[in-house]
């Protein structure tokens, strides 16, 4: 056997790996002409849905796809990401909807604060074990939904001094009872911050603690 037929031999993957790698770069460019098609939807609607996406981070062509649009709207759920540009804001800032719900995103980047005509900000299905601290700076802000991520503590009394500030939702969080006290004593105004029942163990445990 010669040399060069001994090494194509050797370096050549098994028939197995090649279906696998010609799969994924047949879903890659599927993803790539979905991406691209609802950009240029979103050019007439003002609606950017790039929920479902497979993607793990936005991609820079979205914001030279988008650089002539005023964006309303912004749907990045459903996806794998672990955060977002902070271009984001500083290229889509006329948005009043921010939607990253399901992905793995820990925080968020400070110049979301830009985001100055924000109303609705869906959070929910992350990873976030802080309440984000720039939901502070964002003076039209209407909703939140932090549904479902690792949050604990919230500072209930910066939350109820934004004025604009309707709803709150940090159901199935881990909150803590001192949370959920100081959410409970806070001032009555238009702010409606939701949580989920306490756990029958908490209970327990509090009952324990009387009997002691």
């Amino acid at each position: 056997m010669r040399f060069e037929e001994a090494s194509e031999i050797a370096v050549s993957p098994p028939i197995g790996q090649l279906d696998e790698l010609m799969m994924r770069t047949k879903r890659a460019g599927v993803a790539v002409t979905r991406v691209v098609g609802r950009c240029r939807d979103a050019q007439d609607s003002r609606d950017l849905d790039l929920s479902d996406c497979e993607l793990a981070q936005v991609p820079d062509a979205v914001f030279h796809l988008m650089r002539q649009t005023d964006l309303s709207k912004c749907d990045l759920s459903f996806n794998s990401m672990t955060k977002i540009p902070a271009k984001l804001a500083t290229n889509f800032v006329t948005l009043t909807d921010l939607n990253i719900s399901h992905n793995r995103m820990t925080k968020l980047p400070d110049q979301i604060a830009q985001l100055t005509n924000l109303l609705r900000l869906d959070i929910s299905h992350n990873s976030f074990s802080n309440f984000p601290y720039v939901v502070f700076g964002l003076t039209k802000i209407v909703q939140v939904n932090a549904e479902q991520n690792q949050i604990s503590d919230v500072e209930v009394e910066r939350l109820s001094g934004i004025e604009s500030l309707q709803k709150v939702n940090l159901t199935e969080n881990p909150l803590t009872r001192q949370c959920r006290k100081n959410i409970l004593d806070k001032p009555a105004n238009t702010l409606v911050i939701v949580v989920s029942p306490e756990a029958p163990e908490d209970w327990e445990d509090d009952l324990g603690d009387y009997s002691d």
